[in-house]
């Protein structure tokens, strides 16, 4: 691996991301870093695995990577959703987990996001609130669960059926088969939009699970998959694996992992529209790679925000920590008026925007982090719209399988939380 791949030039992975890794090494760092022969010990695994995805998405095998080619559905989902934010003026969609957070994540970059409400935590408080609001009349529902029968999604849908007209629900997504959602919307004749059976929730956010309510909030789909389709080829396209962005994020992470047997992964997304990316980053890379003893933990750090609360934690704490550092430029053009900045002496905020700050604020954060001796990632976009967030999302799943494929643990299932959901089941069925 040339001393280049560290340092990023070939890590360019579209022109909507761009990974740049010199700082997570020791020797620009420190003790604290990761070593390079750590890193490329790594790599020609890594290199297997892109060849193995690469043959998968030639034979259209892997669910995940077909989406972002794919463009024959758009046409049908943008009508739909047009159709949709005709019959309401707000749209409540009730799913949890990968069900939801896609759809948040790419809903963010759309103009008309408060038109969006993401019931997701089972909060009947909440519920009860939409239910018995002024203007239910206008308010439509869409109830998200790949099996069909996700307890939570149930139990609101259940309780808006018996709260509000069907005409109200605009669809149900679920998987195809027997299940208690399809037999719910059989019984009220709803409409059902099928969920591909072989595409796992966390991984649906460029499927119709994700783009659905991000279009009816105003995002733009295609841009969202064209984003995703640069990272794909550009991460798929390369000779070697320290040319492929998400192949040498993956080994870096395992690289961390092995260094530290309690590693955590500190996503600190800077600008606009990122902060609902970062959660669903964080239910991606726990809920794939947390398995069999091994994994580590995401963390979400938005910034500027946390520079006020964990920052501290993590520069004068036990360290063990990989910092990726995600900058997008937030685009209003308001300035701040230099005469009154400098009347009440901050003059120095004259003249910038409320941008500037937040770019110079993830400026410091990794200089101060790197002066500590931390490990940091510098990922950017040129703007937090629909075709970088597409783009991210992209990266980090093929970020995941890779690292996945390291670790030796498969990403696409969840066997811990489906105990959790039988355990649920059985806890309500025996009470009197």
């Amino acid at each position: 691996m040339t001393r280049q791949g560290c340092e990023g030039a070939p890590s360019t992975v579209a022109p909507a991301v761009h990974q740049d890794i010199t700082t997570c090494l020791a020797e620009a760092v420190g003790p604290g870093g990761i070593a390079r022969d750590a890193l490329e010990g790594l790599l020609p695994e890594a290199g297997r695995v892109l060849a193995d995805l690469r043959r998968a998405r030639a034979a259209g095998t892997q669910s995940f990577l077909t989406y972002a080619d794919e463009r024959d559905d758009l046409a049908a989902l943008v009508t739909l959703a047009g159709e949709w934010r005709r019959r309401f003026r707000r749209l409540v969609v009730l799913g949890t987990g990968g069900a939801n957070l896609g759809g948040q994540a790419l809903a963010a970059t759309g103009p008309e996001s408060e038109r969006l409400l993401f019931l997701d935590n089972g909060d009947g408080d909440r519920l009860d609130r939409v239910l018995s609001g002024p203007d239910l009349d206008s308010t439509g529902f869409l109830v998200i669960s790949k099996s069909g029968a996700t307890a939570e999604t149930l139990a609101q849908a259940l309780l808006v059926l018996g709260g509000t007209e069907p005409a109200n629900v605009a669809a149900i997504i679920t998987q195809p088969g027997e299940s208690p959602l399809r037999r719910l919307a059989s019984r009220f004749g709803l409409t059902v939009l099928d969920h591909d059976p072989a595409l796992g929730g966390r991984f649906s956010a460029l499927s119709l699970v994700g783009l659905l309510p991000a279009m009816f909030a105003g995002a733009d789909g295609t841009a969202a998959r064209d984003g995703a389709q640069a990272v794909l080829a550009a991460a798929l396209g390369v000779p070697a694996p320290q040319d492929s962005a998400p192949a040498m994020g993956a080994a870096l992470a395992v690289a961390a992992m092995q260094a530290w047997p309690a590693a955590n992964m500190v996503l600190m997304p800077y600008g606009p529209n990122l902060y609902h990316f970062g959660l669903w980053y964080r239910q991606l890379w726990a809920e794939s790679l947390g398995k069999d003893g091994l994994g580590s933990t995401p963390i979400l750090a938005p910034g500027p925000v946390d520079q006020h609360s964990q920052l501290q934690l993590f520069l004068d704490g036990p360290g063990g920590n990989l910092f990726t550092i995600l900058e997008a430029p937030e685009t209003a053009p308001r300035r701040v008026d230099a005469a009154l900045a400098d009347a009440i002496g901050a003059g120095y905020l004259g003249g910038h925007r409320l941008g500037d700050l937040i770019a110079a604020q993830a400026r410091a954060t990794a200089t101060m982090l790197t002066g500590a001796g931390r490990p940091v990632r510098r990922l950017s976009v040129p703007a937090a719209d629909a075709r970088a967030v597409g783009a991210l999302m992209m990266h980090f799943m093929l970020e995941t399988v890779v690292a996945a494929h390291l670790l030796g643990v498969d990403p696409f299932d969840q066997p811990a939380v489906e105990r959790g959901k039988e355990l649920a089941r059985r806890d309500l069925e025996s009470e009197p």
